[in-house]
């Protein structure tokens, strides 16, 4: 967790990239990291492009926008057309597998996962896709401690809707170490 972690979360209006932009940052505030988190709207509130972006470190920030990106989400094609560009070397992409078919060049190790078909299809409702997100993302890169992502989530989402959350998150969190232990196969 140590360093600093330059984190950009896109989508469409409406999949819940903000929240869990400020899901991710409380996660990181409870691990006693510095954070600054910002987000866009495109001009269309539901499904126009989204973005939110995080930074993490435990030096003091200096500069609150996301440059180059450490890690990457996208959750639909226009968003990873659109915001992809410019990941760092050897950073971390996670894409939605079912939801983008063309992944651009990259510098980055990208990860095409079934996050909001999970969703769908193991918790009922595709409205979690993001807390499947998070818990790959905090799985794939250890920027935050799974527990601190678990208390940021269970604080934030709508009451009534902390079982379904917390199934989600960990079905991220065992979509993430799925695809790490695949990688360190095919490495070796």
């Amino acid at each position: 967790m140590a360093g600093t972690w330059e984190v950009r979360l896109s989508g469409s209006g409406g999949q819940g990239l903000i929240l869990a932009g400020i899901i991710l940052a409380e996660a990181a505030i409870i691990d006693g990291q510095n954070v600054v988190q910002t987000q866009s709207y495109g001009p269309a509130a539901r499904g126009g492009a989204s973005k939110a972006e995080v930074i993490i470190s435990s030096e003091e920030i200096d500069y609150p926008k996301v440059d180059r990106p450490d890690v990457f989400l996208g959750l639909n094609q226009e968003s990873v057309l659109k915001y992809m560009a410019g990941c760092k070397e050897n950073s971390l992409a996670i894409v939605d597998s079912g939801l983008v078919n063309y992944i651009p060049a990259s510098l980055a190790k990208v990860y095409a996962l079934p996050i909001t078909e999970t969703a769908r299809k193991q918790v009922g409702r595709e409205l979690v896709a993001n807390a499947v997100a998070l818990g790959a993302m905090a799985a794939l890169s250890g920027m935050v401690s799974r527990q601190a992502v678990t208390t940021a989530l269970l604080r934030r989402v709508p009451k009534g809707t902390e079982d379904m959350n917390r199934k989600a998150l960990e079905l991220g969190f065992a979509l993430g170490d799925q695809a790490m232990a695949r990688a360190r196969v095919s490495q070796n």
